[in-house]
């Protein structure tokens, strides 16, 4: 296979209820997952994303992050932005703003989610 070839990778998300995470699998490989809690009415706190580390800088948290805002949108649902790479990742794009809870945006940037996390310990 030339370098100019590409292989196509298979890209699926999975919610696990169970353990409150959105989990991206490229083919059979779990790289990254991104944890969440549902409130109500409908409404998702995106709250940390972990990528492998085999497979960091890759694309995972962005390819992670759009697939699960895809998801939620199709279930007609909101988000509140807690995890700082959410935050910047909807920092950088309007595509989902309409997305954004208006009540409970959660942080407009990473920066600001960092100064929280920092602020509370966590």
């Amino acid at each position: 296979m030339s370098g100019a070839e590409e292989v196509a990778v298979t890209e699926r998300l999975i919610d696990t209820t169970d353990e409150g995470r959105f989990e991206l699998y490229r083919d059979d490989d779990l790289v990254g997952w991104l944890y969440y809690t549902r409130l109500r009415p409908n409404r998702y706190a995106l709250r940390h994303t972990e990528v492998e580390s085999s497979h960091q800088h890759q694309g995972v948290g962005s390819a992670l992050a759009r697939h699960v805002l895809d998801e939620i949108r199709s279930r007609e649902g909101t988000v509140t932005a807690i995890c700082p790479f959410v935050a910047d990742y909807l920092s950088r794009t309007t595509i989902y703003a309409d997305l954004i809870d208006p009540r409970h945006p959660g942080f407009p940037d990473r920066a600001a989610a960092e100064a929280a996390r920092a602020k509370t310990g966590d």
